[in-house]
């Protein structure tokens, strides 16, 4: 994968900081230090594979919140995670549409299956195989559940 991800989300930055877009602005620099954190950790320049695999990240953990929250009641705090949630979902690759996740999911089954392996070990097969051809372009706890329907 190329390295356009870091220069895309800086131009962003820029982007926001002359609309005076303050909300996205937050969201967006605090990508960039969960990039730059993961960068000083690693000791490595991270390509867009990485990166998209901290976006995931980040988006897995607002739609936690947002379920807490609006479980909480607090509509306001639910609004401003979808928001940040928008944000960081413009740097997701195209999501996959529901025909490909299917043929995906059909493909893993197969070829797991088709090396003898069942039962849990399959599960966790299946799923590394589906992280490695669906990653940022589809949610993994969907992934995951429509799997275990399939296996059962």
């Amino acid at each position: 994968m190329s390295n356009t991800l870091k220069p895309q989300i800086s131009d962003a930055v820029k982007t926001a900081m002359r609309a005076k877009d303050s909300a996205r602005l937050g969201t967006l620099r605090f990508l960039q230090a969960a990039i730059k954190q993961k960068e000083i950790d690693d000791r490595t320049e991270l390509d867009d594979a990485n990166i998209v695999a901290i976006i995931e990240k980040q988006v897995k953990q607002r739609r936690e919140s947002i379920a807490a929250f609006e479980q909480a009641g607090r509509v306001e705090t639910a609004e401003q995670e979808k928001a940040e949630l928008a944000v960081l979902q413009e740097f997701l690759p195209q999501a996959a549409s529901q025909e490909e996740v299917d043929a995906a999911i059909a493909a893993a089954i197969e070829e797991v299956t088709a090396s003898g392996v069942t039962g849990g070990p399959a599960m966790g097969k299946i799923m590394a195989l589906l992280k490695a051809r669906l990653a940022g372009r589809a949610d993994m706890a969907a992934l995951s559940a429509q799997v275990k329907a399939q296996l059962a």
